[in-house]
């Protein structure tokens, strides 16, 4: 391997293109195998980048350095070398200089560019296409990076010129050049989507604070884009047409964007925040309505074509859903949205594209009520076989609860529909839902594998829950702002209509109470509780309520419908198959039945409701299939004994077969003694309501989840029962109830200060005598998983410091995005006394204990030759000690080492704050997996009058103590505390970046 390194060395000092070229190839070649091969890197810089050499070789080298790691001094080398390229006669060697410039770290680019604005700038104006499709794409890559826009914000002349190359960039789109107009367009929109979807780019070097300024230079150049689409778009339209077929995608979403952006007005709002609305010589002329729908609508005639003719999936799939996008502007058509989804589910069904299953899906559901009604009901079973078959459960979430919110508003139109004398339209009903062949088998066997039909379940009855709230004005949000058909009605109509649709999902759902789904309830809980939310709202207690009280036909036909179903329910108690469903199950009918209207003549007979209720009572006490030891029958005993309270106090003859059952269960080895002290209660007050009293009202309450009962042991069932809640209720609240995003808070608050980031506060991590004194902050991204340590470093000796190298380590999750071991940072030329900032991204693989540690070498002789004069006794004539010697440069002396104090990241930046009843958090707490105890001391010092003063008043000194508690970093994950007289509990919830639940109890007392 040395001679072969050796030999692409000496290729490479040669002065013949052909060897260079062919030395560079096998060096990547090296490079792809995985060696090492930084000494090949080092002569690639030294010998092709930094020296006159081919086209050819330059792009080569330069690839080989992307494919590196450079030392800081490497970099210099690299940057000179640039510098020397941009004003080299030859186009293409410009053209491979200009490329690198995407690679450069950030913070050399900065400088670098300052210094050749005048040369790439004259780059747009070259005659030659590929130095013109060199600096469009690679100023397309950069300018667009958070890295860039930060630079922007402490730089004027810098940002002024970034704004005029991104001027370039659009006129750049007309070019004559088919290459140049197509990435031109990509530019463009890349650009578009980084401002659209508010996400930090993941190119190197990013920075992760995005703060009022950088915001504004961002909204202005999308702007003044937007406004430049606008007045060429049938130019660009135009000039699109023209391109190789192949290249047209790209085109699509920058028109697409730009059209939408002005005709839904969201251009004002980009301008407003840009905080140039004042200047209108870029401002568009207010366009008339009339003439916004018109260059829609010429939009949608330019890309209809694509989606009949065209055989390309990609390109079908990207008009599909531009036009989707363009669907909901103002006077927008539901034919526009049809086209669309039928062009992009004939993908589907050609299995073709099948690498966007989820984005198509995605695309579908999400459109869906832009649909006629008509197309949407034809849509829904075939939509849920699609979203069956998804991996990931994000998509699969968000796709059922569109589908579901779109089913429940479509039955309650229809339904309305009917009211008014409209003809019924079939496939509206809730039932149609469960008409396919497999999803009916699903929904109907006891077991299955996937899970998917416990998700459709809980979607539904959660979307439901949904309908019967009052939504949220909305004034724009997007999709929403335009909505045909059903939507608009469902989510704005009276408060009881949503009971008939949520009726039709408890009686389809029905089966549901005999799955056996290993131990997981939460589906079935959900289906349970909105069964007895409909009990109590239509009172079914009382009976089905007659004409002469009042009672609609309506209402009268769903309280007769509701007490058949409870009926059926009694009678599926037979073959419900787990303890824990058959104890809710028995709550839900025991507290809502009709007693009274029972027949007393069947009272001995088996097949009498009250009797099966009764034997399947005994049937859950007396289980002896399961052992205590292993699952948490104890849950259900409580369950079943909170029923046969509520049941015994309503009914005569319940409470005397209910005081039978419950004193054969006090006597038996079965019951702990707490259950013995609950039977002797209950017994008490059945015999005390049969006495005389009234007894108590229904509360429509279903007092079970999963974790809502003390448990005594974990069982992983309740772990995927959660896991399944969060992703449900995540899915659900995102579609019904969305978060206002960044953009629309900024807007709605007029750029209040509060909402902008808080600059942390720095840390020294060196002491104020040492020669260079180093602090450091860092800022956090959950999102992304990254921390980025922003270091500010001041010389303090009175000489000038002409090189200071900074050394980052890390210990703990953390890891450098390029794999490194560890980062350097050059600086150059530190006067005395002045800051120089620089700052290092780390990304965050999983929730453990990190910090970086930081080194400082400065070299105070550097430059001094203290050791590069002597020549030795060689030949003279030997080539390659003339080589050296001509490249010999000023030596860098002994570095003076200055180990800093370890930057701790505090855990607490790896958790995000869980919204958590104390209730519920104390229920939660016995059946988390793993649990850790720790015990310490807190002494109190205090003494003497004042200590006794304040206990006197009752203010116990102690307490004073969760004052200073709520200042630590610890309190942003803090759910709730609570105080005693003698102390205090605080209580932790937190979910870690990656998901994982974190809880802390934290007790104090004296």
């Amino acid at each position: 391997m040395d001679i072969l390194f050796a030999q692409i060395q000496a290729d490479l000092r040669s002065n013949d293109a052909l060897r260079q070229s062919g030395a560079l190839l096998q060096a990547l070649q090296q490079s792809a195998a995985g060696r090492d091969i930084s000494v090949i890197a080092k002569s690639a810089v030294e010998e092709i980048v930094a020296s006159p050499a081919s086209a050819v070789c330059k792009k080569l080298a330069f690839d080989l350095i992307r494919s590196t790691r450079l030392t800081s001094d490497l970099w210099d080398t690299v940057c000179t070398g640039i510098r020397t390229d941009l004003d080299f006669p030859d186009p293409d060697v410009t053209a491979a200089a200009v490329s690198i410039l995407a690679a450069i770290p950030s913070y050399r680019l900065g400088k670098l560019i300052a210094d050749c604005n005048k040369e790439i700038s004259n780059c747009f104006d070259s005659n030659s296409d590929n130095l013109r499709f060199s600096i469009t794409e690679t100023l397309g890559c950069i300018l667009a990076r958070d890295d860039l826009v930060t630079l922007c914000e402490n730089n004027v002349n810098l940002l002024d010129r970034v704004s005029n190359w991104w001027s370039r960039i659009g006129q750049n789109m007309l070019d004559r050049s088919d290459a140049v107009s197509k990435v031109a367009f990509e530019s463009v929109g890349r650009l578009f989507q980084e401002f659209d979807s508010k996400r930090m780019s993941r190119l190197a070097g990013d920075k992760l604070v995005d703060s009022e300024n950088s915001l504004a230079i961002r909204s202005n150049w999308v702007s003044s884009m937007v406004d430049f689409v606008w007045k060429k778009r049938n130019a660009l339209m135009a000039r699109s047409l023209i391109l190789p077929v192949e290249s047209f995608r790209a085109t699509v979403f920058p028109i697409v964007y730009a059209v939408k952006a002005v005709a839904s007005g969201s251009v004002e709002v980009i301008r407003k925040l840009s905080k140039s609305s004042g200047n209108s010589a870029n401002a568009i002329t207010d366009a008339v309505n009339a003439e916004k729908f018109v260059g829609v609508s010429d939009v949608v005639t330019h890309l209809a074509p694509f989606l009949a003719s065209s055989l390309d999936p990609a390109l079908i799939f990207e008009v599909g859903i531009n036009m989707l996008y363009l669907a909901d502007v103002p006077g927008g058509k539901p034919e526009w949205a049809s086209a669309s989804i039928i062009a992009i589910l004939t993908l589907w069904d050609r299995q073709e594209f099948s690498s966007a299953r989820e984005s198509i899906v995605r695309a579908v559901v999400t459109n869906l009520h832009l649909l006629d009604l008509h197309m949407q009901v034809s849509l829904f079973k075939r939509l849920l076989l699609m979203v069956r078959n998804l991996r990931a459960e994000s998509d699969r979430m968000h796709a059922l609860a569109c589908i579901c919110r779109t089913a429940l508003c479509v039955d309650l139109f229809a339904k309305e529909s009917i009211r008014r004398g409209q003809k019924p339209l079939a496939g509206t009903d809730i039932a149609s839902f469960f008409e396919d062949a497999r999803i009916k088998d699903d929904l109907h066997s006891i077991t299955s594998k996937s899970l998917f039909r416990e998700e459709l379940v809980a979607s539904l009855v959660e979307s439901c829950f949904q309908l019967s709230l009052p939504l949220p004005e909305q004034k724009n949000s997007g999709m929403e702002s335009r909505v045909i058909g059903a939507l608009a009605y469902g989510t704005g109509y009276g408060a009881l209509n949503w009971t008939e649709p949520a009726l039709e999902v408890v009686e389809v759902c029905r089966p549901c109470v005999k799955w056996d789904c290993e131990g997981r309830s939460y589906a079935i809980d959900c289906y349970l509780k909105l069964l007895v939310r409909l009990c109590h709202i239509y009172d079914t207690r009382g009976g089905v309520k007659r004409v002469k009280d009042g009672a609609s036909q309506d209402q009268i036909l769903n309280e007769t419908r509701l007490q058949n179903l409870q009926r059926e329910l009694v009678k599926d108690l037979r073959e419900v198959n787990t303890p824990r469903i058959c104890a809710r199950l028995i709550w839900a009918i025991a507290e809502h039945i009709d007693l009274e209207g029972l027949d007393p003549l069947l009272a001995d007979d088996p097949e009498d409701p009250l009797n099966i209720i009764i034997l399947n009572i005994h049937k859950v006490l007396f289980n002896i299939d399961s052992s205590a030891t292993t699952t948490n029958r104890l849950q259900d005993v409580q369950a079943v004994l909170l029923s046969a309270q509520r049941l015994g106090s309503r009914h005569p003859r319940a409470g005397q077969l209910l005081t039978k059952e419950l004193e054969e269960y006090r006597n038996n080895g079965l019951a702990d003694s707490v259950s013995k002290h609950q039977c002797r209660l209950i017994l008490q007050r059945i015999k005390y309501v049969t006495s005389g009293p009234g007894v108590s009202e229904a509360r429509g309450d279903y007092p079970f989840s999963h974790h809502k009962l003390t448990v005594q042991f974990y069982e992983a069932s309740a772990a995927q029962d959660r896991k399944l809640e969060g992703l449900v209720h995540k899915a659900i609240l995102e579609l019904w109830r969305p978060d206002p995003s960044e953009l629309t808070l900024l807007l709605a608050k007029d750029i209040d200060s509060t909402l902008l980031k808080v600059p942390p506060s720095a840390y020294p991590l060196t002491g104020s005598s040492d020669p260079c004194y180093v602090e450091a902050y860092h800022l956090a991204d959950s999102s992304d998983g990254r921390i980025t340590l922003h270091l500010k470093v001041l010389n303090l000796t009175e000489l000038e410091l002409n090189r200071v190298d900074i050394r980052v380590g890390l210990s703990g999750a953390l890891y450098f995005m390029d794999g490194s071991p560890q980062a350097v940072r050059q600086l150059r030329n530190l006067v005395s006394q002045d800051p120089v900032l620089c700052s290092v991204t780390v990304g965050v693989s999983h929730f453990e204990r990190c910090a970086l540690w930081v080194q400082v070498l400065y070299y105070p002789f550097y430059g001094s030759g203290a050791s590069g004069d002597y020549e030795g006794d060689y030949i003279e004539e030997d080539p390659q000690i003339m080589r050296q010697k001509r490249s010999l440069r000023p030596e860098l002396g002994e570095p003076v080492i200055l180990r800093c104090q370890p930057y701790k990241i505090p855990l607490t930046e790896l958790l995000l704050p869980h919204k958590i009843s104390p209730v519920e958090y104390f229920r939660l707490w016995p059946s988390l997996p793993t649990i850790l105890e720790y015990t310490g001391m807190y002494t109190y010092e205090g003494s003497g009058f004042k200590a006794t003063a304040a206990q006197q008043y009752g203010a116990s000194p102690f307490l004073s103590g969760l004052k200073s508690l709520s200042s630590k970093p610890f309190h942003r994950v803090c759910s709730h505390i609570l105080r005693t007289v003698a102390g205090f509990q605080l209580c932790f919830a937190a979910k870690t970046w990656y998901g994982g639940f974190l809880g802390l109890n934290d007790f104090w007392c004296q």
